[in-house]
């Protein structure tokens, strides 16, 4: 058996794939960036919540992983004053625009900017077969509401697939907080108009 497998993996190494970002949007993305490094910081409060497929596996590992990826990007993106980080429960409705507006109303500072980020998918993937003998990599799935509570404009409702991976890709688990900030990145930091 063993020298089967050192021929297989030498020829996977020499194949060694590279690791390429795609990055999907629909629905209303956010037409410039959630806030710029060059004013002042804005004021946000941000609820979070997951809604995995029902065969999921290790759903709170990703969750805690989305958590720390969610906010690695807010420590990340420095023009943020973010006055709360509030998990919503899986087994409630995702609230509407309103009723989020009523629970950052309850908080005590005014927020300037109420984000809704949804974590559908959170993991790694691996393809097996034809046309690729195997491409994997790792897979962000989220939705996203951006609103402006002072004129209860919605400013984005999108939703992302955010893939990172190729041919020859394997990829684990050790890397799903850095993919979930580098999504959020992506959708929110980024102009997405020309999208």
């Amino acid at each position: 058996m063993r020298r089967c497998t050192l021929p297989i993996l030498a020829a996977l190494a020499f194949l060694g794939g590279c690791a390429s970002t795609t990055v999907e949007t629909s629905g209303s993305p956010p037409r410039q960036a959630l806030c710029q490094t060059d004013q002042p910081a804005l004021s946000t409060v941000v609820y979070w919540g997951t809604q995995w497929r029902p065969d999921q596996k290790e759903p709170r590992l990703r969750e805690a992983a989305a958590l720390r990826g969610i906010e690695d990007f807010l420590k990340g993106a420095g023009c943020l004053a973010v006055s709360g980080v509030h998990h919503l429960p899986a087994e409630k409705p995702l609230p509407t625009n309103e009723e989020l507006l009523r629970l950052a109303a309850d908080t005590r500072l005014v927020a300037e900017r109420i984000l809704l980020v949804v974590v559908r998918e959170l993991g790694p993937r691996l393809t097996i077969g034809i046309p690729v003998i195997i491409e994997g990599g790792t897979e962000v799935l989220i939705d996203v509401r951006l609103l402006a509570p002072n004129s209860a404009e919605s400013l984005a409702n999108a939703q992302m697939r955010w893939r990172n991976g190729g041919a020859f890709v394997i990829k684990g688990v050790k890397t799903l907080d850095q993919d979930m900030s580098a999504a959020l990145e992506a959708l929110l930091m980024q102009r997405s108009a020309a999208r």
